[in-house]
């Protein structure tokens, strides 16, 4: 059964005390009716009757009053009781009035401010907090005697020699008559404490002490804001230690990270109030120079930190050495948000890696533009073979003399949904040494192999050559990809497949590209060395490259009727491809007159508008016996040396 509080024991003693009176006064009226009389036996019924209430109220006054003195007793001890735990209660309890003075303490908050109890009466709570949080509890006080019943602040005491200073948890809540609150102040210090060891752990590197990323973005950001505001320019430094890793395996890690401090503190010293620098990661650290007014501004800040790097740096009796490279890109200019600012100064900062090292680089936004359009050009290019926009055209090749179709050019081309039929030239620079040509090149090998064997399923043997790029040529997957395609082939294309590589393309690799031409050669597939004569080492070509055919580059073949270079120059290569045995074919032969001048020369074989321009795989069989048939005709009506 749990002991009443002192404020109801009070209330019982205090009913206890006004039974006792009314008792008290009713024999007193017992007494005054008996006077006239004398008690003895002869007593009239009336004056017994009263006699007998009179003892009946005395014992009921002494039972009651008895049990008054009970309770009065228990009411001290549970309020000496109450006392005690008020006094040496774990919080400290103040009761203050509207002004903020202390009317009532208990031990604990005398403990807490220092300072004897009696000595904290009539003293205002306010003078014990520090100045800065003095408005905090101002207002806490306010709210409640304002009317809300209950309010809670944190605040900290005045007392700067402490580090870190107390902080309290005041919690106030007002007294039914609104004249004064109780206010209970919990010290929540070590609380505190653990908080900011835990943000430390969180936002601060553990062995540089500086910001790590996750406070770096968050003063980045704020930074960005303050740019926006003040129409000022930041700059952000991403910075990389050059050499660290070979102090660090020779060395080892603790005094790795010795260096890495020293180093820190030595360009933590160089940057402005309000700069951050912050180490994100190994040896790998960004700083924010901000409320610059132009971007030269950074210049003397990102030589300081260059400098400091550098420096020697003695530890633990070694004399220790590196360098940074750092790359810089500017903000409101660089007009990126904050992860893409720090990606933008890491990709300048392996700019100045490249450019020698102990340096800086600025990013460089426009050709940063054209590597994007770049890029999205190609994922559009290759959004759209997977959405069967390209298509191969095929431009035929014939000989001059005898009007025989010998083959056909594969060349490819995107139907764009909106800018229409493109030819190569117009997207395929953009996939040059690049891995999605692979793809590209996969496609036109497998299509082109297709259309052949539809054309021999109609009767026509018609061999197709296919230009390979540099990249794909050079790829370890190259052959056992075309062994694949080729042995899919239904109708056995291998000898009608022609591979053309530029001449160019196979001066990177010779060897290489070499021993490729002859795996391919070992499956029956061809080859021509395309654009001939444009390279720098046409006869190395000819000595080590196993090509069946040289190709005249229509640059020359175009200009050779007016230009007696372009004309030396295809007289030369035909006379290289009878030297070396190799067929020849001319390309770009627009008119009569040069088919006629390359058959006076010696070519017979030869492609061009003069002879049909670029069309789908379909019309081919068409066009085919339609060339046929008008070969007389034809003939007749090109020059007479033709």
């Amino acid at each position: 059964m749990s002991r009443p509080s002192p404020h109801n024991t009070e209330d019982r003693a205090a009913g206890l005390s006004e039974q006792q009176e009314t008792l008290r006064l009713r024999a007193e009226q017992s007494l005054q009716a008996l006077a006239p009389e004398t008690a003895s036996d002869d007593m009239a019924p009336d004056s017994q009757r009263l006699l007998h209430e009179l003892q009946v109220h005395q014992i009921e006054l002494e039972m009651q009053n008895e049990e008054l003195l009970a309770s009065r007793a228990e009411a001290e001890e549970l309020l000496a009781s109450y006392q005690e735990l008020y006094d040496f209660a774990p919080v400290a309890y103040f009761t203050l009035d509207p002004a903020g003075k202390i009317l009532q303490a208990n031990l604990t908050a005398a403990r807490l401010l220092g300072l004897e109890r009696i000595c904290l009466i009539q003293r205002r709570l306010g003078a014990f907090v520090a100045q800065q949080d003095l408005p905090i509890l101002n207002a806490l006080l306010q709210r409640v005697f304002d009317g809300q019943p209950r309010s809670h602040c944190e605040c900290r005491l005045a007392d700067p020699d402490q580090l870190p200073w107390q902080t309290l948890h005041v919690e106030a809540t007002l007294r039914p008559d609104g004249n004064c609150c109780h206010v209970v102040a919990t010290d929540i210090t070590p609380l505190k404490t653990q908080q900011r060891q835990l943000e430390q752990m969180a936002l601060y590197d553990p062995v540089t002490k500086l910001p790590n990323r996750v406070l770096l973005a968050d003063r980045l950001q704020q930074a960005m804001t303050q740019c926006q505001r003040g129409g000022r320019s930041l700059a952000v430094a991403y910075l990389d230690l050059d050499g660290f890793k070979a102090v660090n395996d020779r060395h080892g890690h603790i005094l790795g990270d010795q260096l890495l401090l020293a180093l820190a503190q030595r360009m933590q010293a160089t940057l402005r109030k309000g700069d951050t620098l912050a180490r994100i990661g190994g040896d790998e650290f960004v700083a924010v120079l901000v409320d610059l007014g132009q971007a030269q501004d950074c210049t003397p800040l990102l030589q300081r930190l260059l400098q400091a790097a550098a420096a020697p740096t003695v530890i633990s009796d070694c004399t220790l050495q590196v360098s940074a490279s750092i790359g810089v890109t500017l903000y409101p200019q660089d007009a990126a948000d904050a992860d893409q600012l720090l990606r933008h100064a890491d990709q300048a900062m392996y700019q100045a890696k490249q450019a020698g090292r102990n340096r800086y680089h600025l990013f460089d936004l426009h050709h940063h533009d054209a590597l994007r359009s770049q890029s999205a050009r190609i994922a559009e290019i290759c959004s759209g073979l997977r959405r069967g926009e390209f298509e191969l055209h095929y431009q035929p090749k014939v000989n001059l003399r005898t009007g025989a179709v010998v083959g056909a050019e594969a060349l490819i081309r995107w139907r764009h949904p909106e800018r229409g039929l493109l030819p190569p030239a117009s997207f395929l620079h953009l996939l040059e040494n690049h891995s999605n040509s692979e793809e590209i090149c996969d496609w036109v090998l497998g299509t082109a192999l297709e259309q052949m064997n539809a054309w021999q399923d109609a009767g026509h043997e018609i061999p197709v050559s296919v230009n390979i790029s540099a990249f794909q040529l050079q790829q370890d997957s190259f052959v056992p990809k075309l062994t694949q395609r080729l042995a899919a082939a239904a109708n056995g294309s291998q000898h009608l497949l022609e591979i053309e590589v530029l001449e160019t393309s196979a001066l990177e690799n010779m060897a290489k590209v070499a021993t490729m031409m002859r795996d391919c050669h070992a499956l029956g597939v061809r080859f021509a060395l395309d654009d001939f004569g444009t390279g720098y080492s046409s006869l190395t070509y000819l000595r080590h490259l196993p090509a069946d055919l040289l190709k005249i580059d229509r640059s020359f073949v175009a200009g050779m009727l007016d230009d007696a270079d372009d004309r030396a120059i295809v007289e030369s290569v035909i006379s290289l491809a009878r030297a070396f045995q190799r067929e020849v074919i001319a390309e770009g032969v627009e008119t009569p007159a040069h088919g006629a001048l390359l058959l006076e020369m010696g070519c017979e074989m030869a492609q061009g508008y003069a002879i049909a321009r670029p069309m789908p795989g379909a019309d081919m069989p068409a066009w085919i016996t339609q060339w046929r048939s008008s070969w007389a005709t034809r003939q007749q009506a090109w020059p007479a040396r033709c």
